[in-house]
């Protein structure tokens, strides 16, 4: 499998594993309306194969973003043609959230049953409450994020790992095509540097393993140290290429 196939297989596994909430087809784009709840589920994402990048391209994805009342945003994987980067350049659109797209073999990851990690077919009220509380969410973003959650449609698992009955680390894992895309990995912020994340995401891969999966890929900010020392440690660390996004330059930056 060359590399190039590689990353398109993640590409749609990331896509399944964080699910908007609406989308359109349009010229080989995705185009993803979630409420605005982040960038990547509110963002005009490109499919493998052949798809448009003209001026025309822009208008119709700014008219269809703007009738949901959402700015128009492009994520620009490294693996496509630099031809609409330019033309965005071009329109004065804005360029924020560099990121890493990692992977590693199952195979070479750590992973480790732990009896303290709950592992859920489905997450619980309560797992949605922690989540929502570690990632200081609004009564109107849990709301989203859990229609997000409840539209994934491919095989998942959510875990959370409890000290002394409080949630200290979150995640879920779903895999498509073999694959497993960690998600929502998070860990209580006056617990750190105490490996409850490193425990849970080993869970997932084991669960992922179980269920038939080959390899292991996520997303993270490219200057989030702290994350990558974690994905470098449980062995996630290929890094297949980068993605950034462009805002419309109208658009204030909320998401």
């Amino acid at each position: 499998m060359t590399s190039a196939n590689l990353a398109w297989r993640v590409e749609e596994t990331c896509l399944n594993a964080w699910p908007a909430l609406r989308q359109v087809l349009l010229n080989g784009w995705l185009l993803r309306f979630s409420e605005g709840l982040t960038r990547r589920a509110n963002s005009a994402n490109p499919l493998r194969g052949p798809r448009e990048t003209g001026d025309g391209l822009i208008a119709d994805c700014e008219a269809l973003y703007h009738r949901r009342q959402l700015p128009t945003i492009f994520r620009l994987p490294s693996i496509i043609d630099p031809d609409l980067n330019e033309r965005l350049d071009e329109a004065g659109y804005g360029s924020e959230g560099e990121s890493c797209v990692r992977y590693g073999d199952l195979a070479a990851l750590e992973v480790a049953s732990d009896s303290a990690v709950q592992l859920l077919s489905r997450p619980t009220r309560e797992w949605f409450a922690a989540m929502a509380a570690l990632q200081n969410h609004t009564l109107e973003q849990r709301r989203t994020y859990r229609r997000i959650i409840g539209a994934i449609a491919v095989p998942a698992a959510f875990a959370g790992l409890a000290i002394d009955g409080q949630f200290v680390a979150l995640a879920y894992g779903a895999i498509h095509d073999r694959l497993l895309c960690y998600e929502s990995v998070i860990t209580d912020p006056h617990r750190q540097r105490r490996g409850y994340a490193r425990r849970v995401v080993a869970s997932l891969a084991a669960w992922a393993k179980d269920e038939g999966a080959e390899g292991a890929c996520l997303q993270v900010e490219a200057h989030n140290a702290a994350a990558l020392a974690l994905y470098d440690g449980v062995g996630l660390k290929t890094e297949l290429h980068r993605y950034h996004y462009r805002r419309e330059p109208t658009a204030p930056a909320r998401l």
